[in-house]
């Protein structure tokens, strides 16, 4: 078939497997070392997984929220509340002496429901006006209360630029090798907002600290907090990390940077570690209302407000009509403030999680080495072996991952490298049953060849041993009732290397040959054919000669055009029918038997022996006589009858032949007694070598 693929060697074929899958291990490596499954959501859903798993155990909160919940504004009135109410709040709360109050609430415009501004376009007694007029109003009370209380108050992200400058303690900014220049890149690669929005300026003069409260919210879940951002070129903290100072009495913020990043943030004697964009990751335990008393509660002096004596106190707006709710990595959503809760909480316990600046690099060497893996066992071993493997070395990826975020608060991505791994195997299971494809069907291609090539061969040696076996004369082509002659081949192969021949020399004598070429199959058979005509030449060419002189004539022929190195054995033999007197010749051939009906036990012929033709140069054949009585019968055999074979390697021998030939009769049950007994002998034993048989019978002068 032209065109066709040739099959590949499984050699071949597992290098080709490996080389491609080394080119996708190595990718996949650079692709993880360079952290691209950042990009990708399923790494933030693994660690979103771990802590949905194992979300941080809450302990004793430093934190108390006071919410303005439902209650609250079911029993004070709607929201908003005028902020003589809020000062009211604040006083109460400051009166437990709390170590510090954030209040999660903007507001950047004056109290519209300060009376000066409620009444202003009411029409009344100008007397009356004026003393409104003299009342506080109600901002500057809870500028009153700001300031009795070391209260945080917030920023909120602005779309544009702020049109006032902010109102934040400066945060200075050191790099930890001392230069100016890194430390300027570090701060430029803090999270960034345009602007941001503040509290009137009475409120916020009146509080002892101001912090961002914007929280990045990506994929609509919250996950990290910049403690330190960058709002249009100013540094401002994170409300949280504002209310920490403010509580820890320190004097301000300060940033470390390092390699061109943030580093770390330290306060007073606390230092927190930041990833580069000066966020934090925080550890989420479950909604809590333990963390939370209800504003109402407060303002009454109800149980539960002991809890505010030393506490962080956040006061924020939970109202489900009015609150901000987010979702969090455990799955839960939750008010806004309550975010800036879990992260004073997780300051206090330095309990941030961690994704290592060397995690993506760990992530690349175990891709890089269960790829590797993979690569090597998947194109040689059984898929039903590797299958159980590769699922093992997901199982611990998965379990190595989860162990860490466990007992150290480490975040390494398992999802990610786990699906490269299942993905890389996929494909290399994909690619070995392709390449076992191709193969199969460049196999199939040669099989098919093969097949037409040995119905070639076979129909050539059919034709080779049909002509073989026309070539042989038949019995009753003698044609003559003084002889009875009966003869059987069977080759081991389509074509055998025994021969057998028989014809008249003149109207008395009739000349018979069995012979048998070493080697079997095509060549023997060539060989053969060609001793045979040889033979047959030598034979008419001089047929009164002495048939001594006459074998060594054939030998000499027969010996000519050999460079093969064949031999034949051959025994020949002259009747003359008229007589029975019997001439023949042994080259190497088995010693015929002679049966006489009527006499026990059958005689062998075991004169005129010589050796096999093309053996001996010039050998002198001398020919041995005996006169066959009426009803003799000569049977002839190849050394392929004698020497047959059973499955057990045990041989036919001459014995048994003598056993079989002694109830014939005839030269035609002779050699079909011994067919029948040799197959019965050998059974499914496979055929070693050519059988032949030649039974000559002598009916005397008279038979007719």
């Amino acid at each position: 078939m032209r065109g066709s693929l040739a099959p590949e060697t499984p050699r071949l074929r597992t290098a080709r497997l490996r080389t491609a899958g080394a080119v996708i291990v190595a990718a996949l490596a650079v692709a993880f070392a360079l952290d691209l499954a950042r990009t990708l959501p399923l790494q933030q859903t693994w660690f979103d997984a771990l802590q949905r798993v194992s979300p941080r155990a809450m302990g004793l909160t430093p934190v108390t929220i006071v919410e303005i919940d439902d209650r609250s504004v079911k029993a004070l009135g709607p929201w908003p509340w005028p902020r003589r109410v809020l000062a009211q709040l604040v006083h109460q709360v400051n009166a437990y002496t709390p170590v510090v109050i954030g209040v999660d609430l903007v507001m950047p415009d004056p109290d519209p429901l300060s009376p000066e501004r409620a009444l202003a376009h009411v029409d009344m007694d100008v007397a009356l006006l004026q003393e409104i007029g003299t009342l506080p109003s109600y901002d500057a009370e809870l500028a009153s209360a700001f300031k009795a209380a070391p209260t945080v108050v917030v920023l909120s992200e602005a779309a544009g630029a702020s049109a006032t400058n902010m109102h934040v303690f400066p945060i200075p900014v050191r790099d930890a090798s001392g230069n100016p220049e890194a430390a300027e890149r570090g701060r430029e690669a803090l999270w960034s907002y345009p602007g941001a929005i503040s509290s009137l300026a009475t409120l916020n003069d009146a509080a002892s600290g101001w912090g961002m409260i914007s929280v990045p919210d990506l994929q609509g879940t919250i996950r990290r907090v910049p403690l330190v951002a960058n709002v249009n070129g100013t540094l401002a903290p994170a409300f949280a990390l504002e209310m920490w100072r403010v509580a820890s009495r320190a004097r301000g913020i300060r940033l470390l940077t390092a390699d061109g990043a943030a580093d770390s943030v330290i306060v007073g004697d606390k230092r927190f570690v930041t990833e580069r964009d000066g966020a934090v990751r925080l550890n989420f335990s479950h909604h809590d209302q333990n963390r939370f008393v209800s504003a109402v509660d407060v303002l009454s002096g109800s149980g539960g407000t002991e809890r505010l004596h030393g506490s962080m106190v956040l006061v924020g707006v939970t109202a489900l009509a009015i609150g901000d709710y987010v979702w969090t990595p455990v799955g839960e959503k939750v008010p806004g403030v309550e975010i800036h809760a879990q992260l004073l909480e997780n300051m206090a316990e330095n309990a941030f999680l961690v994704r290592p600046p060397t995690a993506p690099l760990i992530e690349a060497l175990v891709v890089l080495l269960l790829g590797a893996l993979l690569v090597w066992m998947t194109p040689q071993w059984p898929i039903r072996y590797v299958a159980p493997i590769a699922l093992a070395l997901v199982a611990i990826v998965v379990f190595a991952a989860y162990a860490s975020f466990r007992t150290q608060r480490l975040l390494f991505d398992a999802a990610t490298p786990a699906l490269a791994i299942v993905l890389l195997f996929g494909t290399l299971v994909a690619m070995t049953l392709a390449s076992a494809t191709r193969n199969r069907k460049a196999l199939q291609e040669v099989v098919q060849r093969q097949r037409e090539e040995s119905a070639r061969v076979a129909g050539e040696m059919q034709a080779a041993q049909r002509i073989q076996l026309d070539t042989l004369p038949r019995a009753e082509s003698l044609q003559d009732a003084r002889v009875d002659l009966a003869a059987s081949m069977v080759p081991a192969l389509d074509v055998g290397g025994d021969l057998y021949d028989f014809y008249r020399l003149d109207e008395r004598r009739l000349f018979f040959l069995l012979g048998d070429v070493s080697g079997k199959g095509l060549p023997a058979s060539i060989f053969m054919a060609v001793s045979k005509a040889l033979c047959k030449s030598t034979m008419l060419r001089d047929r009164g000669a002495d048939l001594g002189t006459l074998l060594a004539q054939m030998n000499t022929e027969v010996s000519r055009d050999n460079p093969a190195a064949l031999f034949v054995t051959a025994f020949v033999g002259v009747l003359d029918v008229h007589t029975g007197e019997l001439e023949y010749c042994n080259a190497g051939q088995e010693n015929p038997w002679l049966l006489s009906p009527g006499t026990a036990g059958v005689a062998r012929l075991c004169d005129g022996d010589g050796p096999p033709l093309c053996v001996v140069d010039d050998f002198v054949y001398r020919p041995g006589h005996r006169r066959m009585r009426e009803g003799d019968v000569l049977c002839i055999v190849s050394d392929g009858l004698t020497e047959a074979a059973d499955a057990t390697g045990a041989l036919y021998g001459p014995e048994r032949v003598e056993r079989t030939l002694a109830s014939a009769r005839t030269a035609r049950e002779a050699v079909d007694a011994l067919a029948r007994d040799v197959a019965a002998f050998v059974g499914d034993a496979v055929q070693s070598d050519d059988k032949t048989v030649l039974a000559l019978q002598w009916r005397g002068p008279g038979a007719n």
